[in-house]
């Protein structure tokens, strides 16, 4: 049996294929089309999954859609009827439903020779993202907990998960979202772009809590972990404020109402061109103590609700990583598994395997413990590439070699990272998720304390405060980090030892923490090789890792690495068993 599975017309839209239950292929459309986030229809990422598996869209026997446009109408109509929106706003959602429904439309436009007689299944935006944690996990029983902005009319939805069955019981419905209260705190602070929320987490530690009782205000925690908004100080619920769902990357008007959050923090929205102050860091520490206030209240209350202490966490609030890593401190969960892709991309996956659970419920589950999913390319078709681009290496003054073998590979490049080179890292098959985890990576020393400023010098040209992440060989990371957990997909933040903080600096953030990668030999042999090489070499089983791209989503093809390079101060690239060194000096 097979099943398509897909994300559309929604940020992040992306596509995967499952065949007999097992997860083939998983990729979002930005890397085809190289825009962040892109919105619209994912017809690269359909191509790509069929062409992979060898497949025509007629093969398909199910197609899976993460969302329903009918689910929660009666609440939608009363909404309506209460609050009379503008005429604008309620435009606006009409169209938007009427282009998740034309599937099949949208297929002809891609294959027109090509006819999908399989059956066609919308399933609920949270009901995909619970899927995509807990059917991808090895519990058999866990508690699925989602949260984002919105999604069919809801914005965090909870239940148990037994097996193949999810029962989702409880729902925060629009217009209350913690993912718009974060959203529109990240506009607030300057950081316009959909998306951006990752930056407030950065520059947290930088400041206080100063503001955290004014933040209050704006968010009210019940009992049961239900929370409310305090509608005023937002505009989402009434105005439009989303754009570009058609064909482009998301664009989302100011969410706040800026007179009222005038008011209530006495300073100013920062424009995106102003310099960083100690109040911006102030107020990012504060969002950052209210989402982690909320969010803790949340699932200690969904704890005390059904005494399961495993959780299968997903939702675009599910990204922040920081929260993620003090789960088994402030609350009784001994487990969480949270997918390579929590947010709206990853409901195609969740989506998919919920139509998969309903066919075969005898089924074995699939357990997803890597994220290697997308294009790969081997030396043959590098080489030709590399060909393509023999004039402007001459330029660049580069030395091209190659290594067949693996173990040669990584001593050698692990060599050079001692040396304190920048290596881009570009290996198999493309993550899936938006984290790149040693496929498409950018790779540093951390022992190096410049080498933060060298990559964003060289490469990266983006904001200072940003840290870099922690890749760790597992079985070492107990050494290395105060939490002892496995954390494949880059998901949590966890304090690094107060005895190994001065020996990887590049890699420890202000606050003593690093959004760690554990690397075993079974998720990424080629990857977890080069940290035993360099560790060998000195004594630290830790490498600096990045995403391979400068300002873009990252790299997908040998071309879009190899321009990479050469358009910035990258010292080596590393394409399969293919090296391509420059021979500047530093």
């Amino acid at each position: 049996m097979i099943i398509l599975g897909i994300n559309a017309f929604h940020a992040d839209s992306s596509a995967c294929l499952l065949i007999d239950g097992q997860l083939i292929s998983a990729v979002e459309e930005e890397r085809f089309n190289r825009i962040k986030h892109w919105s619209g229809f994912p017809k690269n990422s359909i191509s790509f999954c069929l062409d992979n598996s060898n497949l025509k869209i007629s093969d398909i026997d199910h197609i899976s859609v993460n969302t329903d446009p009918n689910f929660n109408f009666y609440n939608k109509l009363f909404y309506t009827l209460k609050n009379r929106p503008s005429f604008n706003f309620l435009y606006e959602k009409i169209k938007n439903k009427k282009r998740k429904i034309n599937v099949n439309l949208e297929l002809k436009k891609i294959f027109p020779d090509q006819v999908f007689s399989g059956e066609t299944h919308y399933i609920e935006h949270h009901l995909s993202h619970i899927a995509s944690a807990h059917l991808n996990s090895d519990f058999d029983t866990s508690i699925g907990f989602s949260m984002d902005g919105f999604g069919d009319f809801s914005s965090a939805a909870w239940g148990i998960c037994e097996r193949h069955n999810i029962d989702i019981d409880t729902r925060i419905l629009f217009p209350h979202s913690m993912g718009i209260f974060y959203q529109s705190m990240t506009q607030f602070l300057g950081f316009p772009n959909y998306g951006d929320e990752y930056k407030v987490m950065g520059l947290a530690p930088y400041g206080k809590p100063n503001f955290l009782n004014k933040l209050r205000e704006m968010v009210a925690v019940k009992d049961d972990g239900k929370f409310e908004l305090n509608l005023k100080y937002f505009r989402h619920h009434k105005d439009t404020i989303n754009f570009n769902l058609d064909d482009g990357s998301p664009n989302f008007l100011n969410l706040f109402n800026a007179n009222e959050m005038i008011d209530l923090l006495g300073i100013n929205p920062r424009n995106k061109e102003d310099e960083l102050n100690s109040v911006h860091k102030n107020l990012a520490s504060s969002i950052q103590a209210l989402y982690e206030e909320v969010f803790f209240k949340m699932i200690n209350s969904i704890y005390s609700k059904y005494k399961i202490g495993k959780l299968s966490l997903s939702g675009g609030c599910a990204m922040n990583s920081v929260a993620n890593g003090k789960i088994f401190r402030n609350s009784k969960f001994t487990d969480v598994y949270i997918p390579a892709s929590s947010g709206d991309a990853g409901g195609s996956i969740g989506s998919a395997f919920i139509v998969n659970s309903k066919i075969n419920k005898n089924k074995s589950r699939f357990h997803k413990k890597h994220a290697y999913l997308g294009p790969s390319f081997n030396n043959e078709f590098i080489s030709k590439q590399l060909d393509y681009y023999k004039k402007d290496f001459k330029v660049e003054k580069c030395k091209i070699s190659k290594c067949s073998n693996n173990t040669d590979l990584s001593k050698i490049i692990a060599n050079q990272i001692a040396q304190g080179k920048v290596i881009g890292w570009f290996q198999g098959a493309m993550e899936w998720g938006p984290r790149a985890l040693g496929n498409r990576s950018i790779l540093g020393d951390p022992r190096n304390k410049n080498m933060k400023d060298i990559l964003n010098i060289k490469i990266k040209r983006r904001e200072s405060f940003r840290p870099f992440a922690p890749s760790i060989l597992r079985d070492k990371s107990s050494e290395w980090f105060e939490e002892d957990y496995d954390v494949p997909f880059m998901m949590q933040v966890f304090q690094v030892k107060e005895s190994k903080k001065d020996l990887i600096p590049a890699v420890t953030h202000s606050d003593g923490s690093g959004r760690l990668q554990t690397v075993t030999a079974e998720s990424n042999f080629k990857y977890y090789n080069l940290i035993s090489a360099f560790n060998d070499l000195t004594g630290v089983p830790v490498i600096l890792n990045t995403s391979f791209n400068e300002n873009e989503p990252i790299v997908c093809e040998p071309k879009q690495a190899i321009e990479t390079f050469l358009r910035t101060r990258m010292d080596v690239l590393v394409l399969e068993d293919w090296i391509i060194q420059r021979e500047f000096k530093h």
